[in-house]
């Protein structure tokens, strides 16, 4: 009789450690579904904003985060003028700057 429940402890035993790796590959899956379609993309999307933000240029038609068309009249270190009708201009963060705008958006 106490053969038998040995037995039954053993081998439950050995297949606890197999089983245990087993149960961590939907984790594992779970993340790299979370890399490839949040982590990597966002990446991409600072990599860029960086690269636009380096190459402004006076003259450059721009939008803000708020949504404010301009033109850049003047570039500071941190800081950005926009010109945003005839006789008004503004200054803002450089940060604030979301896009270029395009010709054909007039």
């Amino acid at each position: 009789m106490w053969d038998s429940v040995a037995w039954a402890q053993g081998t439950s035993g050995s297949t606890g450690a197999g089983g245990g790796l087993l149960s961590l590959v939907p984790f594992v899956l779970i993340f790299v579904i979370f890399y490839f379609m949040l982590i990597l993309p966002q990446q991409k999307r600072q990599k860029q904003l960086k690269t636009m933000m380096e190459t402004l240029k006076k003259g450059d038609k721009v939008v803000t985060a708020s949504g404010i068309w301009g033109t850049i009249t003047n570039l500071g270190k941190d800081t950005v003028t926009l010109q945003i009708a005839d006789t008004t201009k503004i200054k803002i963060q450089k940060e604030h700057i979301a896009r270029l705008r395009g010709e054909e958006e007039d």
